[in-house]
């Protein structure tokens, strides 16, 4: 869709779109964190970002039509088309979600769910995050501050650290 849309803002609701439906499929994985960053993120603050940023830099304002229509050539959508239909026939095989007899992946679940007992950590899912991925969640609260300050700089307010 963003590749045949005749106008910024079409591509950007197109994006949005996108991003919301990622976020859906967040959830039906069981992972609301993500599926809320995913929404706020990607859909929202993004999405706004860019509506905002399409405002300040055109002349007669987003509904400006984008540079002439280029034809999309058909082997890029046979390839496009192939390779989401490999990546569907997948599908199939996986187990469903929330399966009792999903299969645990060796050895690593294992040491987690016994370390995070040892630990004194009821929930597993949070001495992952907390105690193994603790560089990772720290990679992410930089990302979304660097956005923040993406946005008030966009937006002309001044940022006081």
């Amino acid at each position: 869709m963003t590749a045949v849309a005749r106008t910024l803002p079409t591509t950007l609701v197109a994006f949005a779109a996108y991003s919301l439906g990622l976020a859906m499929v967040w959830v039906v994985f069981r992972a609301p964190d993500v599926a809320l960053t995913e929404a706020a993120v990607g859909a929202g603050v993004t999405t706004a970002l860019f509506l905002v940023l399409l405002r300040r830099t055109s002349g007669s304002g987003p509904t400006q039509p984008t540079a002439p229509t280029r034809r999309v050539r058909p082997a890029s959508v046979v390839v496009s088309a192939a390779v989401t239909l490999a990546l569907l026939l997948t599908v199939p095989s996986l187990p469903p979600v929330g399966a009792a007899d999903t299969p645990v992946f060796g050895p690593v679940a294992e040491f987690y769910l016994t370390d995070s007992a040892d630990r004194g950590i009821d929930n597993v899912v949070t001495a992952v995050l907390v105690v193994y991925r603790g560089f990772d969640t720290f990679g992410e609260i930089a990302v979304v501050f660097a956005a923040a300050v993406a946005v008030l700089a966009v937006l002309g307010r001044e940022v006081v650290l």
